[in-house]
């Protein structure tokens, strides 16, 4: 097995390049879609998330309100640490076992939104970063997710620096660039892990 991080700034397109290295062959732990799952509606995550924040951050229907949460998170960092304290163990408690699930052989990307900020870079057998402009990943986070300017700012300012990403990254994915020459980087990228792994594997042997 070889064990891949994935991350990049928000805005930046993991998730276009998470998508294509599935169709490749990749087994994917999504952290993000994990994080939705361990505070979904009667877990203990969310009561935790609760007992912390109040009970105003939950929706009508009794879920997290994921934006109103984020509000108030993402412009404090103490408050973004106690709610990281609560949920990060959770994800990775649950990606572990994802991962034990999946074959010998299977390249197994971990789609970390934090890799950088928290870490978790010796966690894998190697990271790759996708990269992409400040200015690009702005004018996604507007155009794209009609997040306001401040907001994707805020949301920006709280994560890792273009450069403290790059400086874990073995291999890096540009996004400054037309979907076409994306796809054709990741292909690129997929035969450098398929590769990596046979060799893996064949050290074991």
């Amino acid at each position: 097995m070889l064990k891949v991080g994935l991350t990049g700034g928000i805005g930046a397109g993991k998730s276009e390049v998470s998508r294509l290295l599935v169709a490749h062959g990749a087994v994917l732990i999504d952290a993000d879609r994990i994080a939705r799952e361990v505070v979904a509606p009667g877990t203990p995550g969310l009561a935790a998330v609760v007992a912390a924040f109040g009970e105003d951050v939950l929706a009508e229907d009794g879920s997290l309100d994921r934006p109103k949460l984020g509000a108030v998170v993402f412009a404090e960092p103490d408050r973004l640490a106690v709610l990281n304290s609560i949920v990060h163990p959770l994800v990775g408690a649950r990606s572990r076992e994802l991962e034990q699930a999946a074959a010998e052989d299977a390249v197994v990307v971990h789609d970390v939104p934090l890799l950088t900020e928290n870490g978790l870079a010796p966690l894998y057998d190697l990271v790759v970063v996708v990269d992409a402009a400040p200015g690009t990943q702005l004018d996604r986070l507007v155009r794209l997710r009609g997040m306001t300017e401040e907001d994707a700012r805020a949301r920006m300012a709280a994560q890792a620096t273009r450069e403290k990403r790059r400086e874990i990254a073995d291999i890096v994915i540009d996004n400054d660039v037309p979907l076409k020459e994306l796809q054709q980087r990741v292909r690129e990228v997929w035969a450098e892990l398929e590769r990596r792994a046979h060799a893996s594997r064949a050290a074991q042997e």
